[in-house]
């Protein structure tokens, strides 16, 4: 046991000290894919669609299918992700990937047709997906067990910064314009790819080949792991309606307007910014099996104190929370992968694409579930959707709770059979 723990020490820092110094190189080139990839990608589109609408560019409906061609494409990129980085490595994927969700800003800055559109929402989805897959499985192997949490978390805070972004960023170029708006997106992505280009770590042959596939017999999964996929899914559950209804709820369930309910979304940008820094440090500190626990608690909490209570003080604290754990639960998941398989890079690199292609079918399902009950409430019911989403993430406790008993009782019993 001791020289496993060794051989994976050396593994982690090849090179000792200059290696370590340079794990903040690789969590900042990190930090920019997550934040090209998934927070420019993906949620500067939320706030551009009411631009798009006035501008004629597309009829609301039109409007939806393009939002969910980027939710399509984030699956695609979640299943393509391995196969990629086998066959082009996985520093050059990334690479590639932002190159791509760069050029899908340029290409919507022109409304061609809603085919050429939709084609680069598509696109700018996927590049997410890869990224979310590969980033921080490329970066942890070259970082210390003891700082994995606050590593994964300055990595995805990143998707933080988008969200934080598309509530400031967006509305500033605005002013000038919806293509400029669309040119600066690209700007700024373009800028942060240039920046990460070299920090990417080099991968070695042995290490590029952990993405090739294998024998399946290689991939079977406990039961602890396919628990923790299970969970993660429902976790995406509880967080859609806070990332698709909370501005609309304050805005017209409540009657408050539209700038009302931006208010709390610029809350949940500034959760969503902290978010996975605080869970990476608690993960650290705790373990990420009791940091996962605590926050599958605390969201079931903020995800059901809109349907408790509608005063400010609780929409700005659940908008908060749940707007910190929607990149939080991130590295919560990815260590706890770590922890479950200690000692297989090529194990922990496909249970976490497991994990996000479970992330990313909950949450598409959920999305459209939840809008499906939504209009067939005539569009009045928002709170059944916050006891749902707080439904999901109570089972998701509830599941893992469950395993960490069995585990413990297995342990028990082992230990007992081996003092006999």
């Amino acid at each position: 046991m001791n020289m496993n723990i060794g051989r994976d020490r050396r593994l982690a820092h090849p090179h000792g000290h200059k290696q370590a110094g340079s794990t903040w190189r690789f969590a900042i080139a990190g930090l920019c894919s997550s934040l090209v990839g998934l927070g420019l990608a993906r949620f500067a589109y939320t706030p551009l669609i009411p631009a798009l609408i006035a501008a004629k560019w597309f009829s609301p409906s039109d409007v939806v299918y393009l939002g969910a061609a980027n939710l399509a494409g984030y699956l695609a990129g979640a299943l393509l992700a391995r196969p990629i980085a086998a066959r082009i490595n996985a520093a050059w994927a990334l690479r590639a990937m932002m190159v791509l969700a760069t050029l899908s800003c340029f290409a919507c800055s022109t409304p061609v047709s809603f085919l050429w559109f939709f084609a680069w929402r598509f696109l700018a989805g996927l590049s997410g997906g890869v990224i979310m897959v590969l980033a921080a499985s490329t970066v942890l192997p070259h970082t210390s067990p003891a700082k994995r949490g606050i590593v994964g978390g300055v990595i995805f805070a990143g998707v933080g910064l988008g969200i934080a972004a598309s509530g400031t960023l967006v509305p500033l170029l605005l002013r000038q314009g919806l293509q400029e708006s669309w040119y600066g997106l690209g700007v700024l992505s373009g800028l942060l790819t240039l920046i990460s280009w070299t920090s990417w770590p080099k991968e070695t042959g042995a290490a590029a080949s952990a993405y090739a596939p294998h024998h399946p017999h290689h991939h079977r999964q406990s039961y602890a792991v396919r628990a923790l996929l299970l969970e993660y899914g429902l976790n995406a559950c509880a967080l859609v309606p806070h990332m698709v209804f909370i501005v609309d709820f304050v805005a017209r369930g409540l009657g408050q307007g539209i700038s009302a309910g931006s208010q709390y979304w610029v809350f949940y940008g500034l959760g969503a910014i902290v978010g996975p820094l605080m869970t990476g440090h608690l993960a650290d500190r705790a373990g990420f099996g009791p940091a996962l626990r605590v926050s599958f608690l605390v969201q079931a909490i903020a995800v059901f104190l809109p349907a408790i209570s509608t005063t400010p003080v609780f929409l700005i604290v659940s908008s908060l929370i749940i707007g910190g754990f929607t990149p939080g639960i991130v590295p919560l998941v990815l260590g706890r992968i770590h922890e479950l398989l200690p000692h297989s890079v090529e194990q922990q690199r496909a249970a976490w694409g497991h994990a996000t292609t479970s992330f990313a079918l909950f949450q598409a399902a959920a999305a459209y579930g939840f809008s499906w009950l939504f209009e067939r409430s005539g569009g009045h019911d928002y709170l059944l959707l916050f006891r749902l989403g707080g439904a999901a993430v109570t089972l998701g406790l509830a599941i893992d709770l469950v395993m960490a008993l069995t585990v413990n009782r297995k342990h028990r019993d082992d230990t007992g059979l081996r003092n006999h």
